[in-house]
Formats: C-alpha cells, sequence, structure tokens
C-alpha cells in the first residue's frame, strides 16, 4: 500500500494566504455582483430585527409588567411577533440569494476547470492521478457550495449583530456590560488556537480523500483484473488503508469543531453568571432594572450565537480554503503544448481541407501537406532518459510509412510527438518547412487521425462514439462505418447507430470497439492517418475487412503506421525500423528482406512455422 500513496497522495501545499485565496476567489463574484450587493442590503434589517428583540422586552417588563401597568402591552406583543416574522423572512431571503449565487459560481468554476483539464498537456496526465482531478471537479467545488450555504456574506452580518450589541449592552450600563466582555480574552485566543489546527488538519483531510478517489478509480477500471486473479481481499485491505488514513485525518477536524463549540457554549455560561451575579447586586442597589437585567441575558444569548455558530461556519471555511488551494493550483498549471501563432503565416491559413479525390476546397484554405519531416528529434519522457535520439524521418504526400521495432523502441512516440501530445526535446518535425509547434494546435488536430491500440469509447450511442457530435463528422457517419466494415455489426444491433454504449463500451467486443475507432477517423476525414498497431485487437476476418476498407481510404492521403503484425504493412511504400530509440534501417518490405537486417530477424521470428 504504501508505494501507491506516495504515487497518488495530494501534494501537501506550501503556506497559503487567506487574503489572496478570497482575493482571487471574490473575481468569480464579480458577474453576480448585484445578487451580493441585495444580500449584503439585507444584513442591516436583519440586525436591526434581531436588536430591537431584547429592548422591547425590556420596556415590556419595566414598563409594564413590573409596574402592573398592562396598557399598551398588547402593542409591544404585536410589534414582538412582528418583528420575528421579519427576521424569518428575511433570513430566507438571505439564504436563499446566497445559495442561488453559490450554484451560479460553482457552476463556473467547475466550467473553468474542466476546460483548463481540457487544454493540459498529455504528460500533465502521465503523473497525476484521475481520481486527484475528479476530487478537483466534484468535491472541492462542492466545499465551495458549503461556503456559500453556511452564509459567506451573513459573517458580515452577524459581526453587524455584534457589534451592535456590543453598543446597545454599553449604553444601556456600561459597568455590567464590561464585567461580560471579561470573557472575550479567553475566547479571541481559543478561536485564534482553533484556526491554526483547524487549517493543518483540513489540508490533510482534503489530501487524503483525493487519495482515496485516486485508488477507487483506478481499481474500479480493473475490476476484471481484480477478479480474475482473485485479489478482492487484497485489494479490500489497500482500501482499507485508505479508507482508515481519511478516517483518521478527520478525527483532529472532530476534536477541534467539538473543542471549538464546547469552549463557546462554557464561555456564554459564565458569560450569563456574570451578568446574574453583578446585575443582581445592582439591582439589590436601584441601579439596574429587572428589565435591563433580562434585556443583557437575551442579548448576551445572541452575542454568542453567530460565535456559537462560527465554530461550524470555521469549519466549512477551512475547507473551503483548502479546496481554494488546490483548485487554483490546477488552474495555475500551464498547458506547455498551448498553441502558439505562426509568425510565418497568415491567420486561419493552416487549416482542414478534403485530401478525398475529387473533395471541393474552401476558399481560403491552405493546401495538403507535401511533406512531414522529423529532424534531428530526441525526446525523453523523464530526464535525460531520452526514448528518441537523432531521428530523423521524411514523409512525402499520399506516402504510407510503418514503423516497427521491438517494444518499447519509440515508434508510439513518434506518434505523439507529431500529434504534440507531447513536445520535441531537441530538434523539431515539420510540416510544408514550418515547425508544428508554431501551427495552431486545433489546426494541426484537425489534420491528423489516429487510430489507437486501445479503443476508447463514450458513455452514449453508436453514432455518437463515430462522429462525437462534429455536425461535419455526422454527415460522413454512415459512409465512414460502410468503409471501415462497422455496419456489419451495426446493423445487427436492435437499435442500430441509436445502439446505446455503455461505459468504456463494455457492451461490444474489443474488436467492434476498434472497428468503431475506425469508423471515427473516417468520419472525420484526415488529411494524415496514424495508426497505432491499431489492428492488433482485431480478428482476422475483421483484419482484412479493414484493410480493403483503408486501401480506398489511404488514397491520396499521408499515413504513418505503428505495426506488430508485419503482414499487415508489407504494403507500406516505406518500413522505418526503429531500434533503441534510433532508426536503424528503411526501405521497402523486399529490400529489407534482402538486407537480412533486423526487419527480416523480426519477420522470420514471427512467421517462422
Amino acid at each position: 500500500m504504501t508505494h501507491f500513496v506516495g504515487m497518488h497522495e495530494d501534494e501537501i501545499v506550501g503556506k497559503a494566504y487567506d487574503r489572496h485565496l478570497m482575493k482571487r476567489f471574490l473575481g468569480y463574484l464579480l458577474p453576480y455582483r448585484g445578487i451580493a450587493f441585495w444580500s449584503l442590503v439585507l444584513l442591516p434589517f436583519i440586525a436591526a430585527t434581531k436588536l430591537a428583540q431584547p429592548y422591547i422586552l425590556k420596556v415590556a417588563i419595566d414598563n409594564h409588567i413590573v409596574t402592573g401597568n398592562l396598557t399598551g402591552l398588547p402593542l409591544l406583543s404585536c410589534y414582538f411577533f412582528v418583528l420575528i416574522l421579519a427576521d424569518a423572512l428575511l433570513t430566507y431571503l438571505e439564504i436563499y440569494l446566497l445559495q442561488y449565487m453559490g450554484q451560479k459560481v460553482m457552476f463556473d468554476l467547475r466550467m473553468e476547470l474542466f476546460s483548463h483539464i481540457q487544454k493540459l498537456p498529455a504528460s500533465f496526465f502521465d503523473h497525476t492521478p484521475t481520481g486527484r482531478l475528479v476530487t478537483r471537479v466534484t468535491s472541492d467545488v462542492e466545499v465551495l457550495g458549503e461556503m456559500f450555504a453556511a452564509g459567506i456574506i451573513s459573517i458580515v452580518g452577524d459581526i453587524l449583530v455584534l457589534v451592535g450589541i456590543i453598543a446597545i449592552m454599553l449604553w444601556m450600563n456600561v459597568k455590567l456590560s464590561l464585567v461580560t466582555f471579561s470573557v472575550l480574552p479567553v475566547l479571541i485566543y481559543i478561536a485564534f488556537t482553533f484556526r491554526v489546527k483547524m487549517r493543518r488538519a483540513f489540508r490533510e483531510v482534503r489530501s487524503r480523500l483525493a487519495a482515496m478517489n485516486s485508488f477507487l478509480a483506478e481499481n474500479l477500471g480493473g475490476m476484471a483484473i481484480v477478479q480474475l486473479f482473485n485479489q478482492q481481499e487484497n485489494e479490500r485491505r489497500r482500501f482499507t488503508g485508505f479508507n482508515a488514513a481519511y478516517r483518521d485525518a478527520n478525527l483532529p477536524v472532530i476534536t477541534w469543531d467539538a473543542s471549538l463549540f464546547a469552549a463557546v457554549e462554557a464561555l456564554s455560561s459564565v458569560a450569563v453568571g456574570l451578568i446574574i451575579w453583578y446585575g443582581g447586586g445592582e439591582i439589590v442597589r436601584g441601579a439596574l432594572t429587572f428589565g435591563a437585567l433580562v434585556a443583557f441575558i437575551q442579548y448576551i444569548e445572541k452575542f454568542f450565537s453567530p460565535i456559537r455558530d462560527l465554530s461550524a461556519k470555521y469549519s466549512i471555511m477551512q475547507g473551503a480554503m483548502a479546496a481554494l488551494e488546490r483548485i487554483f493550483q490546477l488552474l495555475d498549471t500551464e498547458a506547455s503544448t498551448s498553441p502558439r501563432p505562426s509568425p510565418a503565416r497568415g491567420e486561419g491559413e493552416i487549416s482542414f481541407s478534403s485530401p478525398i479525390p475529387g473533395g471541393v476546397r474552401r476558399k481560403g484554405e491552405a493546401g495538403p501537406v507535401e511533406t512531414i519531416e522529423f529532424r534531428d528529434v530526441w525526446f525523453a519522457y523523464n530526464d535525460d532518459d531520452y526514448v528518441l535520439k537523432g531521428f530523423n524521418l521524411t514523409i512525402r504526400r499520399g506516402e504510407k510509412v510503418a514503423l516497427v521495432g521491438e517494444t518499447g523502441g519509440g515508434k508510439t512516440t513518434v506518434t505523439r510527438l507529431l500529434s504534440r501530445f507531447y513536445d520535441v526535446r531537441k530538434g523539431s518535425i515539420l510540416m510544408d518547412g514550418t515547425d508544428i509547434r508554431q501551427m495552431p494546435l486545433p489546426d494541426l488536430r484537425r489534420r491528423i487521425g489516429v487510430v489507437l491500440q486501445e479503443p476508447f469509447l463514450f458513455t452514449g450511442t453508436i453514432a455518437y462514439n463515430i462522429c462525437l457530435g462534429d455536425e461535419r463528422a455526422l454527415g460522413r457517419m454512415e459512409l465512414a462505418a460502410a468503409t471501415v466494415g462497422a455496419d456489419r455489426f451495426i446493423g445487427n444491433l436492435p437499435n442500430g447507430l441509436q445502439e446505446e454504449v455503455r461505459e468504456r463500451g463494455n457492451n461490444l467486443s474489443v474488436g467492434e470497439r476498434q472497428l468503431l475507432s475506425f469508423a471515427r477517423a473516417v468520419a472525420f476525414d484526415p488529411e494524415i492517418l496514424v495508426l497505432d498497431e491499431a489492428t492488433s485487437s482485431v480478428d482476422t476476418a475483421s483484419e482484412r475487412l479493414i484493410q480493403e476498407g483503408l486501401r480506398g481510404l489511404l488514397a491520396g492521403r499521408t499515413s504513418l503506421v505503428v505495426a506488430h503484425r508485419l503482414s499487415t504493412i508489407q504494403d507500406a511504400h516505406r518500413i522505418v525500423v526503429i531500434h533503441k530509440g534510433e532508426k536503424c534501417e528503411e526501405g521497402c518490405h523486399l529490400e529489407l528482406m534482402a538486407q537480412g537486417g533486423l526487419y527480416c530477424k523480426l519477420y522470420q521470428l514471427q512467421f517462422k512455422d
């Protein structure tokens, strides 16, 4: 379990400044400043209704109940009842506006996070667990919703109430007020200590939650392997560790939260005791009325009520601060492969154009790419452990070039660099003499269609998985399915193209999923095709059908094929053999066989029977 925690545990970020975080977060409130304004407008009225209630009790007791003069007492009762109703109604409006604004802000923040994650380079996902990202977009944002529910703006209202109570109590009796407030230094010290401890505890809670989510995402995705190898009990023990770590991280939060609540309750009771002790003596001496004593007790209850609630609100605020740290840390992650404008070409010149024979090129579009050149390319995923070393290759328009070699030799890396999932460390990749790093990324990828070894399908329909919601691809969907032979099994499905696809396409065979990925590539009508061992999971009959369909598809297109089955690339114009990150052989099938080199040995190993 230890190695897993090291890989997936959230980083405990450095010291954060609440003021900085909140200042940045307030930027998300600006679009809804109208709602925030009316929330603030309501606060003085809410405070006034709360502050007026004890004073009416004082007047009723001193002027009517103690004196026995009941005239006017019913009217005061009506005033008191109206204040209660007004307090309830205004509080309802306040909470509704705050939570409404909170939902709006959460929606915006989730959209920004999701959009930002889409722009991050593939290298980011190599070292970032999926569960951590899910935690950012869901749990961490939800904590901010709790902050609104607790009333981030209503804290201002609490402050108004506290200031109002202090002013009224000092106005009514200065000495009794000072005796009552003698407990405040102790309260301030406890609150400060609580703040420091809770911040550290909440960071740990968010860290452990993300680690548990990462484990769950990975384990549930690989449940078939767990069951096949009878590792349920072992995985259960590992999950027990993550679950226990999350539980234990919450214990300090519970401890400090309960401690603050208990301390506030105790100090509230002490304050009431001081009022009764000192105020009782003042009544005996005639320096204080009984109504004022009751009002003081009411005010001190209302004084400690927001402070008592502050323990819960403070817990939520601390959780929100920890969540904001991680959300902003993710948003500050730079998209290192973000598109950069080309200084050599006019805006919009590099764009998609249909290379299909007979296709009509739209006005303003650049022509098809004539050459793709890998020029002295060096690349490493980690530090200086290079998987490509001085790689050189030129691919001309319409050529079918195959990459072969041992596993881990760098074949797939070549295709990833062409699509700019990663950027080269040294050297360059050029399209018609222009470095692809100077091309707008969407335009570059619009030219390239990729079919991976492991097909990925989304939850939805067959139709959606082919066109991915793109209108142009939708128009070519049925033709694309027929081109690769996917229409055969689609026609046998109860709902055809509208058949529902379950998560990751679990209701389809591996071969059927691969056929759909082929159809997807065809539907987007790319100028350049990249096939990364795309037929390795397809049966022989399906592979033959796909090869027949691809002959028409490849006409007029440039294609780069990573192949494990050497039988599938014998008709390639050129075959490039990559060994330990370097190009060691190049030529057509017959030329390489005649050389008797590495390609010949690989071919003989596959067909020695």
